[in-house]
């Protein structure tokens, strides 16, 4: 099948041969976004060089983009002069999914009091394939920049939401999710093995939540619990997370898996 753009892990998605032969398929505005994606993983402002490359776009067409973008408020200069970042108009489009969310709307208060009970980090995921997205994010009184960030995606595989949403999964949704998915590891305790990664996902069918331990964190333990929509689907986590510098994986779960599931279980029947 031909591809035109590169999907992966941090969201953007992948253009088929159909999607390229629909009539009502729009090829410049996937090429914009497809711009806009560029910024997903970038350290620093991006050069027109730098996006063209990234977007796998012409240096000609890119300029066109970025130029129209820029009219429009969705990408701007950096303060230099030399470089590009995202617009703040892109930030109206993530205050209207999030406000027009009903499951994050329904989860906030759940939230709250969940955070409220647990006094460590709480957070809501959002399912989306090979990722899940936080959606609400409940600090706790250390934490770095990125964990404060709504948007912010990691992992569905290693990641206690993840594991607890692929739990209600069927095991062959499971294994295609493994498959597709970048295995590498974010610390020495990344379990990547497919192996492993379905041995913990059952271990997440017996006992209603998952658990992580420096997976993705090196001091940190975590806990997630599915929350699900009509017929059983899987929608997103809620997830609490601590420091192992003040639990041991056993105090972890014995306090916060009941609260967590029964969190969860509250959005679910609010539904």
């Amino acid at each position: 099948m031909n591809r035109s753009i590169i999907s992966g892990e941090d969201g953007a998605r992948l253009l088929d041969q159909a999607q390229m032969d629909d009539p009502l398929f729009v090829q410049s505005i996937a090429r914009a976004l497809h711009v806009l994606s560029v910024f997903h993983k970038a350290e620093q402002p991006l050069s027109l060089n730098e996006i063209a490359e990234a977007s796998g776009t012409g240096r000609s067409a890119a300029q066109r983009v970025i130029h129209t973008l820029r009219a429009l408020g969705y990408i701007e200069r950096d303060e230099t002069g030399r470089g590009y970042l995202p617009g703040i108009r892109v930030l109206d489009h993530t205050v209207d999914y999030l406000r027009l969310n009903k499951l994050i709307e329904r989860a906030t208060p759940v939230l709250l009091d969940l955070r409220k009970n647990a006094r460590e980090r709480v957070d809501l995921s959002l399912f989306d394939d090979l990722r899940v997205v936080y959606a609400a994010r409940l600090q706790s009184k250390r934490e770095t920049f990125f964990a404060t960030l709504v948007g912010h995606s990691v992992p569905t595989f290693c990641t206690s939401g993840g594991r607890a949403i692929m739990a209600h999964l069927t095991d062959a949704q499971v294994d295609d999710i493994i498959a597709r998915s970048d295995r590498r590891p974010f610390t020495d305790k990344t379990i990547t093995t497919p192996d492993e990664v379905r041995e913990m996902v059952r271990e997440a069918r017996q006992t209603g939540y998952a658990l992580t331990v420096e997976e993705v964190l090196v001091g940190e333990v975590a806990l997630g619990v599915a929350v699900l929509g009509p017929g059983g689907r899987p929608l997103g986590a809620i997830h609490v997370a601590g420091s192992l510098s003040e639990w041991t994986p056993e105090a972890f779960c014995n306090r916060f898996a009941p609260l967590a599931v029964e969190a969860a279980n509250a959005i679910n029947r609010l539904r």
